[in-house]
């Protein structure tokens, strides 16, 4: 690549123009499409934001396609080639990938973001969300939807509790929610963000929309075959490789213990990895208090536990919890220090 074109600034690329044309006549994008991003391309901020504002999701199906399906140089760095060379082989295309990956997770955080705190909330979110339904049919959108707690941003807007609660809103939340149960963890955590509880309290509201109500059915009739599915252990493992560690039953159930010991050894102890880097890098006292407690389980439950976590230097990362300024951690990270040096039975006798 010449030297003059590697140091062209991303504001000269902005204003190079862009042969939409081209594309439409060789069936890369729709005549809407086209309209599109005529009314789009190169006006001022304030006006794209209305745009987004007025026509979100119709904008979002062309920027995806445009990603997706359209491997031109000039579009990305201004070098006019002839249509369908390649260029730099293999190596580009994982280039221009990336770079659509790096997009695609751009909008998502960007889209979460006007969850969290929407300019004009009866507008906004439901924008939000349906650029949100169209985006999340690509995998590395769900991929970063997961990182960035987006079912998490979502079931708040369908609570009772929510004052931005209007039809319309849940409509388009349900059917989201409904279209990503069967993809990857979303089930697991729907499951264990309460959501089946939230859609029988939506289920007993007087709902005039039939459509709602059908997919309100399908979403908890699915939740149900999802938890059918999902073992204990299941369970426990989306929890812990979610970050989303907290007191629900099966930490202190012995059974659970007992039935599940040698599941941790999966993987090269995979989980219990994970268990010991969150003492690392979490700041939440809960998941803390928590990753202690499981970690003096399997120092407990398992034949070989004490050698395992000392093994894999766990005990260095406990002992620098035990002056944590939160009383859970100290008294987690006193346990399972004890457990540690102690063995699980004189451990236990201290604590009684």
């Amino acid at each position: 690549m010449p030297m003059d074109q590697a140091e062209l600034s991303t504001d000269q690329v902005l204003r190079r123009d862009i042969p939409w044309e081209t594309y439409m006549t060789t069936k890369l994008i729709t005549g809407t499409g086209l309209q599109l991003l005529r009314r789009y391309d190169k006006k001022p901020e304030n006006y794209k934001a209305q745009l987004l504002d007025d026509d979100g999701p119709a904008y979002v199906r062309v920027f995806v396609s445009i990603l997706r399906d359209i491997f031109k140089e000039e579009t990305v760095d201004g070098r006019p080639k002839p249509h369908g060379a390649i260029a730099n082989g293999a190596s580009n295309s994982k280039k221009e990938i990336t770079t659509i990956n790096d997009v695609l997770k751009g909008l998502v955080e960007w889209l979460c973001t006007q969850l969290k705190n929407p300019s004009h909330p009866s507008r906004g979110i439901p924008t939000a969300i349906n650029c949100l339904a169209t985006l999340l049919k690509e995998p590395v959108v769900r991929s970063s939807f997961v990182q960035a707690d987006g079912v998490k941003l979502l079931i708040p807007l369908i609570s009772p509790a929510s004052t931005q609660q209007s039809i319309q809103v849940v409509r388009v939340v349900i059917l989201t929610l409904k279209n990503l149960l069967h993809k990857g963890t979303f089930g697991a955590q729907m499951v264990d963000l309460g959501l089946p509880q939230l859609v029988q309290n939506l289920k007993a509201q007087a709902w005039s929309d039939e459509d709602l109500l059908e997919s309100l059915n399908q979403l908890e009739e699915g939740m149900k075959d999802n938890i059918k599915k999902l073992s204990s252990f299941d369970k426990y493992k989306q929890e812990v490789l979610l970050g989303h560690l907290d007191w629900s039953p099966m930490h202190k159930d012995p059974i659970f213990w007992r039935d599940n010991i040698t599941s941790f050894e999966e993987h090269d102890f995979q989980i219990l990895r994970v268990l010991i880097t969150i003492l690392d890098t979490s700041s939440d006292p809960r998941m803390l208090a928590v990753a202690c407690y499981d970690l003096s389980q399997f120092i407990q439950y398992h034949p070989a536990g004490r050698i395992i976590v000392t093994d894999l230097k766990a005990k260095e990362r406990v002992m620098k919890l035990m002056n944590h300024e939160n009383a859970e951690v100290t008294k987690n990270a006193l346990l399972c220090i004890q457990r540690l040096f102690l063995g699980a039975k004189y451990a236990s006798f201290l604590q009684a």
